[in-house]
């Protein structure tokens, strides 16, 4: 049965499997169309977690999470070599010769 509402007015979670490329290519891709998708975002986030009546620390725990875990993906590198290692090699290469 072929549903009644458009494609483009569906939000992603009712759109089936076969849709989901025509509802892709229905998105304004455009600066304003991503500005606006971050903006309804974010009052989308604001409006459930952080301006309630009876909120709780969630709101602010969650983006500091997400903070903490967007800042390690960056230095994962860094922090993945042990400091010493370069500096053990280069002095285990000058003391061979040493008894």
């Amino acid at each position: 049965m072929a549903s009644v509402v458009p494609v483009k007015d569906k939000k992603l979670l009712e759109v089936k499997l076969g849709e989901l490329p025509s509802w892709i290519l229905m998105r304004d891709f455009s600066p304003s169309g991503i500005f606006g998708a971050f903006q309804r975002g974010y009052y989308r986030y604001y409006n459930k977690y952080i301006n309630v009546k009876k909120g709780s620390i969630s709101g602010i725990t969650m983006v500091l999470a997400c903070y903490v875990l967007f800042s390690y993906s960056f230095s994962y590198k860094h922090l993945k070599t042990p400091a010493g290692r370069s500096w053990a090699i280069s002095e285990g290469n000058s003391q061979e010769g040493v008894v």
